[in-house]
């Protein structure tokens, strides 16, 4: 890889931001204190990656949250949602959760005795309005394709299955060990990722597990798997409006 792109790709570490709350623990990841001198916990909309790990049996009473768009990513097991609006509903594998807060959102969490454990992501995005409409999405996703980025979520009229207000556009891919893929590209993005699971080579430096990148002027970036590897991409507008009121990620 050319030394320009080595120049723009910004690698962080495996967070130390941890909440222990015993059977729910929650890790930080920030896009934004990836890059050197950034004077944004976020980066732009995207204001945080959350790692959340909850056991069997556990429940995350009802709370509040105002002003964020909040997606549930769940790559196996299932979160269980109950909310001041009447809705039960099951995040897996096979589905995406987006809650837009708005002005006011209540909800709560849990998993069941006999649920395996569960380990997911929680996606921040700040909406580019203050107090809007409160809302929530859940649907299926397309089935995962080996070595091929699924669409996730996007910005409102977008093509992906589910939308958030704001300009993020969320990707995830499956990547066999030794295969290779380009990161997406959008005009006017820059793109992060996270490595969820195993481990990928991108630019001649090396990304383990809970290790990210945020790739700055984006030219194209290969991502090549040195172990099977799970890994969440998001294309960001860093000069998108957005606010910072929200309950979480602000």
């Amino acid at each position: 890889m050319e030394a320009d792109t080595r120049e723009k790709l910004y690698k962080a570490p495996r967070t130390d931001v941890i909440q222990d709350q015993g059977k729910f623990r929650t890790h930080f990841n920030f896009p934004g204190r990836n890059r050197p001198d950034h004077d944004d916990h976020g980066y732009g909309p995207l204001a945080t990656v959350v790692e959340s790990f909850m056991d069997p049996d556990t429940l995350i009473s009802m709370h509040p949250h105002r002003n964020e768009e909040i997606i549930s990513w769940v790559p196996a097991g299932v979160m269980r949602h109950d909310d001041g609006e009447g809705n039960k509903l099951v995040t897996d594998s096979d589905h995406l959760m987006v809650m837009g807060a708005g002005t006011e959102f209540w909800h709560e969490e849990r998993t069941l005795a006999d649920d395996p454990p569960l380990r997911m992501l929680q996606i921040f995005v700040r909406p580019h309005s203050l107090d809007l409409e409160p809302q929530i999405q859940h649907e299926p996703v397309p089935d995962p394709v080996a070595d091929e980025w699924r669409h996730l979520f996007g910005p409102e009229g977008s093509d992906a299955p589910l939308s958030v207000r704001n300009e993020v556009d969320c990707f995830d891919a499956r990547i066999d060990e030794g295969a290779s893929v380009a990161l997406p590209e959008m005009a006017g993005r820059d793109a992060y990722f996270y490595v969820f699971e195993g481990a990928v080579e991108a630019a001649d430096a090396r990304f383990e597990e809970g290790e990210s990148g945020l790739l700055v002027d984006d030219e194209g970036l290969t991502i090549t798997a040195r172990d099977d590897a799970l890994v969440v991409a998001f294309l960001v507008d860093p000069d998108a409006p957005i606010t910072r009121q929200g309950t979480i990620g602000r």
